[in-house]
């Protein structure tokens, strides 16, 4: 095991990046590893799945003590997202991780993902306006409907982030509000962020068992983000988080590009 400081390096801008905007690390730090540093994917998602769970246990415990947690959504969440996590597991245990298929089908799923990410970034209240005024058309979804639909949206988000560590963020919270216009945002973001700690560690620990992990990588990934994460969180209020999202959807736009393209 050999600590390579880039990585740390890595993870504090990534970390800076995620403190203040929001943004899952997964968004920014899977593809950053597979581009500019040679992992290979189911490497990068795994490593970076066991990275998620550790960084985002801070966010619960701060979301948990301020009563910004609705357990209900986490409990429907998990209902679909840990039978998606654990049927992709066995899935990628019985496939050869280093074909070209497989690596293909991560590093695909993976750019188009950081493209709808993107699009919600800049979009995200422009989507909301015109779901509310498309729900607001007909009658509202019975509370039934909506538990159902966040299970499945929940088995949605198990099966994108265990392939690519990547939708539990941006996209899931997006959808979230659209089920629950009433909701408190930082509700739906802290209900989020604790419905992915154990999604993430489900993810990270299938990958260590059918040996994905870097632990090296990761300790020296940890080093640097979680610094990085308090960095941004204090620099926040000072920036213009509009501006800081479009430079950051245009910069997954570009990496998008790249995975797609080769």
């Amino acid at each position: 095991m050999t600590f390579e400081p880039l990585y740390s390096l890595s993870g504090l801008m990534v970390g800076a990046l995620v403190g203040i905007t929001g943004v899952g690390g997964g968004s920014l730090m899977t593809p950053l590893l597979v581009l500019l540093f040679g992992v290979h994917p189911a490497t990068a998602v795994g490593t970076d799945l066991l990275y998620a769970a550790i960084t985002k246990t801070a966010g619960t415990a701060v979301h948990g003590m301020h009563g910004r947690v609705n357990w209900k959504i986490v409990g429907s969440l998990a209902a679909g997202s840990v039978p998606a996590a654990l049927s992709m597991l066995w899935l990628m245990a019985g496939v050869d991780r280093k074909s070209i298929g497989v690596t293909n089908t991560i590093t695909t799923a993976l750019g188009w993902l950081l493209v709808m990410t993107a699009i919600m970034l800049i979009f995200r209240s422009q989507i909301l306006e015109f779901a509310r005024r498309a729900i607001g058309e007909r009658m509202p979804p019975k509370p039934a409907s909506i538990v159902a639909f966040t299970v499945v949206l929940g088995f949605v988000l198990g099966v994108l982030v265990t392939l690519t560590s990547v939708g539990a963020g941006a996209l899931g919270v997006t959808i979230l509000l659209i089920l629950y216009p009433r909701l408190d945002v930082r509700e739906i973001v802290g209900s989020d962020i604790v419905h992915a700690v154990p999604l993430t560690l489900i993810g990270g620990m299938g990958y260590w068992f059918i040996g994905e992990i870097d632990w090296a990588m990761l300790l020296a990934l940890l080093v640097g983000s979680i610094p990085g994460i308090i960095l941004g969180s204090l620099l926040a209020p000072k920036l213009h988080e509009r501006t800081i999202r479009i430079v950051l959807a245009i910069t997954l736009t570009i990496v998008a590009w790249k995975l797609l393209t080769g």
